[in-house]
């Protein structure tokens, strides 16, 4: 089972609002969802993102592969930084 991190939109109709969560690749984008590690508002000045990072970094840890609107905003946050250092103390 392929494992991704990827933004799932709810709201209405031009005022979006994400969630962040931890979904099977074949599911829809708006389906099924395996665990739910944050938010993101983009309708909000400056944008509003909250992460649980320790989240996060365990689900890339097992596997989890980040789209890339999420690892733009992990990297914003200094998420992939952690995740590469910890990778490399291994």
């Amino acid at each position: 089972m392929a494992v991704k991190i990827r933004l799932r939109r709810m709201g209405s109709k031009r005022k979006p609002f994400y969630r962040v969560v931890v979904a099977d690749s074949r599911s829809p984008r708006d389906g099924r969802f395996i665990d739910q590690i944050g938010t993101y508002n983009p309708v909000a000045e400056p944008a509003e993102v909250k992460l649980d990072e320790e989240k996060a970094l365990d689900w890339m840890a097992k596997g989890a592969k980040p789209s890339d609107t999420v690892r733009n905003l992990f990297s914003k946050q200094g998420i992939m930084e952690k995740f590469h250092e910890m990778k490399n103390q291994k």
